[in-house]
C-alpha cells in the first residue's frame, strides 16, 4: 500500500476532534509507518461533542483538544492546528475559506485529505453531519483555485508573506463514490487504540472495541478479519 517513491507531506482538514481517526486513522497510522509527515487541521474544537453517555454544560473545548492531542499521538502525529469555529455551525464561507487557504499555505503539503462534500447520506441509517460535509467543500475550494492562485486572498502575501502553494493530491473520506478501497487490517489496531482516547465520545469501551471489530470487510471473517477504508482519490496532472 505504498502509492509514493519519496515521503510526503500530507494535511487532514476535517471539521471535528476524533474525525481523522474515525474517517481514515488506519491509513493515517500507516502513512506515518511508511515515513510521511502529517500534520492535522481541525475547524473546530468539538464544543458540540455531547451524546448519551456524555452530558454536559461545561466548556468541552479543552478536553476535546486533550483527547485529539493524545489519539494523534497514538498513530505518530504531533502537529496539530485547532481552529476556533463553533462546532455545528461551520458553512462554507469565504472568510473560512480563507483561513484554511493560510494553513495550506503555511504546511506545504503535496497531499490533502478531507471528507466528500458530496456525500449527504452514508448508509441506511445515518446522516453525514452538516460539519463534515462543510470542512470537505471549505477544503477543496481553499485547494483549487485559491491556495495555488497569488491572485487569491493577496493580504497572505502583502501582509503574511505566505506565497501561493500547490497541492499534488487531494484524498476525500466518506466518499459517495470510492475510487480507491484500502486494506488496513495492518495498523486497525492502531487506530481503535487512537479512537479510545477519545473518552468523551466513545461510551464504554469495551462495547466501543466491539463495534469497531464488526466493521471488518464483507469477504472477511471473525477468525481471519479484514478491514478497509475508502477515500476518492484526486490526483493533478
Amino acid at each position: 500500500m505504498k502509492f509514493w517513491d519519496t515521503p510526503k507531506n500530507i494535511l487532514v482538514i476535517l471539521a471535528h476532534p476524533d474525525d481523522p481517526e474515525f474517517f481514515c486513522g488506519a491509513t493515517i497510522a500507516e502513512w506515518v509507518k511508511q515515513g510521511n509527515k502529517v500534520s492535522y487541521c481541525l475547524l473546530t474544537k468539538g464544543d458540540k461533542g455531547v451524546n448519551k453517555e456524555f452530558q454536559t454544560t461545561e466548556d468541552i473545548r479543552q478536553l476535546r483538544m486533550d483527547e485529539q492531542t493524545q489519539a494523534a499521538r497514538q498513530i505518530g502525529v504531533e502537529d496539530i492546528t485547532f481552529l476556533d469555529n463553533e462546532d455545528g455551525y461551520l458553512v462554507p464561507t469565504l472568510e473560512l475559506r480563507k483561513e484554511v487557504t493560510r494553513v495550506i499555505r503555511q504546511k506545504k503539503p503535496q497531499i490533502m485529505v478531507t471528507c466528500d462534500p458530496t456525500n449527504y447520506f452514508m448508509n441506511d441509517d445515518y446522516i453525514n453531519h452538516p460539519d463534515h460535509r462543510a470542512a470537505g467543500q471549505i477544503a477543496i475550494d481553499a485547494v483549487f483555485p485559491a491556495a495555488g492562485n497569488p491572485l487569491f486572498f493577496t493580504e497572505l502575501i502583502t501582509d503574511e508573506h505566505l506565497y501561493p502553494h500547490g497541492v499534488e493530491e487531494v484524498w476525500l473520506s466518506l466518499p459517495k463514490e470510492p475510487n480507491l478501497v484500502l486494506d488496513v487490517t495492518n495498523t486497525w489496531e492502531k487506530k481503535v487504540a487512537a479512537l479510545m482516547q477519545h473518552h468523551s465520545q466513545i461510551g464504554d469501551q469495551e462495547a466501543f472495541k466491539l463495534r469497531m471489530s464488526n466493521r471488518r470487510a464483507n469477504d472477511s471473517s471473525d477468525d481471519t478479519p479484514r478491514f478497509e477504508e475508502s477515500f476518492k482519490r484526486i490526483v493533478f496532472k
